[in-house]
């Protein structure tokens, strides 16, 4: 007969293998370790024609791809420490930079053509301190607060720069004007919706005219960690990787603005610097740490250029003739291909 309670069965004692529970946790580990991706040689992951499935393919593509990749780099860090001094030097990374189109019109410093051409062209009389820069500062017509703010600290900036506001007045007539006043740049900086976008910069008398397309204004305020006003001393000036013929003039018409002897003692440096055909221009003041360490305090504005256009002889939108034009379909075919 079965009584109310049932006595509890006895746990049979399984025997182990030797060996036998690592071989239980490797199998686990093999259940729950997702497999390895293994794809045919041509395939492509956007073949695959529903989006989840894809997407997922991609992912795990790429995991695997990264575990490669982590492998290898741990293989050669093990091979240059066991190496030691005898290691070869690390390969340097490829960049857009390195990996540049070459341009033929790239300037040779010892090249004597290059030099007849300086001693002759629009800049001459500058670089042979025949004169000195004068900068007369505009705007386009009825600029906005921003615009206004940014052409008074560049003329903070620019030694012996004025500014002087449109009132309608065509450039045409504002040219003849600054000759008159024997001045030997213009630099107009044109607006829209209240943002500047634009700067057109003419030497005087003779040109050339540059056309460039501006962008990422920061004035001075909206700086951060930004030092104190800049003095009235002359900056020194940087002209940084100008290159080519074309980006050889535009790094002497940048150069034309500031007078020939900078004011050491202000500590105050203005830097042009071109990188993939964008220039940088940043204004810093400097002080020396010790005799490794120089410490850097940006003192504002800052902006990006890009050029748009080269034009002989001194602004004229209808019948001037242009050395260069940026034609973006035709001449940005390729990302490794700079002009300056």
């Amino acid at each position: 007969m079965r009584t109310g309670k049932m006595e509890p069965e006895k746990k049979r004692k399984r025997r182990r293998e030797p060996g036998g529970g690592e071989a239980e946790a490797e199998a686990q580990a093999q259940a729950q370790a997702e497999p390895e991706a293994q794809y045919p040689p041509n395939f492509s992951v956007s073949e695959i024609k529903n989006k989840q499935r894809r997407q997922f393919m991609y992912q795990r593509w790429r995991r695997a791809q990264r575990k490669e990749q982590l492998a290898a780099k741990k293989k050669r860090q093990k091979e240059r420490e066991a190496l030691g001094d005898k290691a070869p030097p690390k390969p340097v990374p490829k960049t857009i930079e390195n990996q540049r189109v070459y341009d033929e019109t790239t300037v040779d410093p010892n090249d004597e053509e290059v030099a007849f051409d300086e001693a002759t062209d629009e800049f001459s009389s500058y670089f042979s301190r025949e004169t000195s820069p004068r900068i007369l500062i505009t705007t386009s017509d009825r600029p906005r607060g921003r615009t206004v703010r940014l052409c008074e600290q560049l003329a903070k900036i620019v030694p012996n720069s004025h500014v002087y506001y449109r009132r309608g007045l065509a450039l045409k007539k504002i040219i003849p004007q600054c000759i008159a006043r024997d001045f030997t740049d213009l630099l107009v900086i044109n607006e829209d919706r209240k943002v500047p976008n634009g700067l057109v910069l003419s030497h005087l008398p003779n040109g050339p005219t540059a056309h460039f397309k501006m962008s990422s204004v920061r004035l001075a305020k909206e700086l951060k960690r930004r030092g104190k006003d800049p003095t009235e001393h002359t900056p020194e000036v940087i002209l940084n990787n100008f290159s080519t013929r074309l980006g050889h003039t535009i790094g002497r018409l940048f150069a034309s603005l500031f007078p020939h002897d900078p004011q050491f003692v202000g500590r105050q440096v203005a830097t042009f610097h071109n990188q993939r055909d964008y220039i940088f221009f940043r204004f810093h003041r400097y002080i020396f740490r010790n005799e490794k360490k120089v410490g850097l305090q940006e003192l504002g504005p800052r902006f990006t250029l890009k050029l748009r256009s080269l034009q002989k002889g001194t602004f004229d939108s209808k019948y001037g003739e242009y050395e260069w034009v940026h034609k973006r379909h035709e001449m940005d075919t390729s990302r490794r291909k700079f002009h300056l």
